[in-house]
């Protein structure tokens, strides 16, 4: 047994992030650690590299007690975390990444770059990895930047690797080489945790896989025995009933449409990266389609791809009937698209400006004149949504964080519908409200579709999306992998078509 824990709790405030989370680790293993936004993964990491301190709870590394004050003392003592983002100096070679503070010298003085040239090789050589330790580490794909990373944590003297979403920005051709460096590091007798959203490469590398929910252990298996469909509940905290089938009378992962209803977007063969894969779905006027799946499923990809703010590789998007040259933002706002990401924070409220002017950014032109804005016309437009939706506030001049974070969302949501679309995109809207505020939207979202809007919408929780959308499209890494009507339907159905790639029984390149 390379690492053990017992009880590791810990809070933040009034948060419990952790709660009683007992788990093991032995060497030659690779152990996938799975979960929702929020279930405690990040949290548990944290503690296990020493980052944070747990508030109760033991830590056990090779049957020795141990307590980390910081990651480095967690790394001097064997455990050390590569994070998506890559952590070394671009500007350097790989040779001094992989030996950076620890150089080998002359005489105590000197680098001796041959013999670190030449350590460097070898070590790149035991995994695999052809690479030049002389080049520069910028020249390199950001998949072999990662495997740098990894090389140069086994080589600091890690027992246990913990690898977080390891192949979430690679190419295939990426994944496969850091499936082989995985490979050769448990046969190394090294202990991997695991983190990941994609469940096809967790059931295809690991040997067992604990999840986590709401901070605590809720299911922890041998990959072989754990059917996905299990899965796939304990990590939305609801079992999948006997009566999940789909819909026969829908289509299936077609993206057709329904003879005599005009499509407000049609989306065909849609394909960004590895993490959209040929999305073709339709929504009409008056509609709301909803898009369901796991963290990680591709939800929030496939909406950006088709809004352009990450052009698509291939496919194409209609707006009215319109084909787009290539989508981007200004053509989709210009076309009548608008979109609401999820991340209101980062990427929708401009925190140092006020209500109104976070509510008419996106029409500045419209309403200004040689440059200048005519506040009547502004107060007019902002006026009328904020009476339309309802939004509480200290007046239009009120700074936009003064606000709930439903309020807020109202206020992104009117930015939107300024722009006078045809289709409103909302990417998790209710994240992060309270109930109350999360039936206001859900009061606007209805509205909207009963205009004639086209509403693509999508949400965490699965309930939400089943009792807010009239169809569901179910996404699965990337990919469509079923489409049902909501009419009479629950969580249940859209589980079955989440666990329909495995069914019942483990796959067959489960780990054993």
């Amino acid at each position: 047994m390379l690492l053990e824990t017992g009880g590791l709790t810990k809070s933040f405030g009034v948060v419990k992030a952790l709660r009683d989370v007992s788990f093991t680790l032995q060497a030659g293993e690779i152990h996938g650690l799975m979960g929702e936004n929020g279930a405690g993964k990040s949290t548990l990491i944290k503690l296990l590299t020493g980052l944070n301190q747990p508030d109760s709870g033991t830590m056990l590394l090779e049957g020795r007690p141990v307590s980390f004050a910081s990651p480095r003392e967690a790394q001097a003592a064997g455990v050390a975390a590569v994070y998506q983002e890559i952590n070394l100096i671009p500007e350097r070679s790989v040779a001094d990444n992989l030996f950076l503070g620890r150089e080998p010298r002359r005489f105590g003085l000197l680098v001796d770059r041959g013999r670190m040239i030449a350590d460097a090789q070898a070590l790149l050589s035991r995994y695999g990895l052809e690479i030049d330790p002389r080049r520069t580490l910028r020249t390199l794909g950001l998949g072999l930047q990662q495997l740098v990373s990894i090389a140069r944590v086994v080589s600091l003297g890690a027992r246990v690797v913990i690898l977080d979403e390891p192949t979430s920005a690679l190419s295939s051709a990426e994944v496969e080489l850091l499936y082989r460096v995985v490979e050769q590091l448990r046969r190394d007798g090294i202990g991997l945790v695991y983190v990941s959203h994609r469940l096809s490469e967790c059931y295809r590398l690991c040997d067992r896989l604990t999840v986590l929910r709401d901070g605590a252990v809720v299911e922890s298996a041998a990959t072989a025995s754990l059917p996905r469909a299990r899965l796939i509940a304990a990590m939305l905290g609801r079992e999948a009933g006997p009566a999940g089938v789909r819909n026969p009378a829908a289509p299936v992962a077609t993206g057709g449409d329904v003879a005599g209803e005009e499509a407000a977007l049609r989306v065909q063969d849609l394909s960004w990266r590895r993490r959209v894969r040929g999305v073709s779905l339709t929504v009409r006027r008056g509609e709301i389609l909803g898009l369901a799946g796991l963290l990680g499923s591709g939800r929030t990809e496939t909406f950006k791809a088709i809004y352009g703010a990450e052009p698509p590789d291939a496919g194409t998007v209609e707006i009215a009937g319109q084909r787009m040259r290539a989508p981007r933002p200004s053509e989709s706002i210009r076309r009548g698209l608008a979109f609401l990401s999820e991340d209101r924070r980062s990427e929708g409220i401009f925190g140092n400006l006020s209500v109104a002017e976070n509510l008419t950014a996106s029409v500045l032109p419209r309403i200004s004149r040689w440059g200048i804005i005519s506040r009547r016309r502004q107060d007019e437009l902002v006026a009328r949504y904020l009476r339309e939706l309802g939004v509480k506030s200290g007046g239009p001049g009120a700074p936009i964080t003064s606000l709930s974070g439903g309020n807020q969302q109202k206020v992104l949501i009117a930015r939107a519908l300024c722009t006078s679309p045809r289709i409103v995109m909302l990417d998790d809207p209710t994240r992060g409200i309270d109930v109350g505020a999360k039936a206001e939207v859900h009061r606007v979202v209805r509205g909207l579709a009963l205009e004639g809007l086209g509403v693509l919408v999508t949400s965490s929780e699965i309930e939400e999306v089943v009792e807010l959308a009239d169809r569901l499209v179910v996404l699965d890494e990337g990919a469509v992998t079923g489409e049902l009507t909501t009419e009479g339907r629950d969580g249940d159905d859209v589980l079955a078509l989440l666990a329909g790639g495995f069914g019942e029984s483990a796959p067959a390149g489960a780990a054993s």
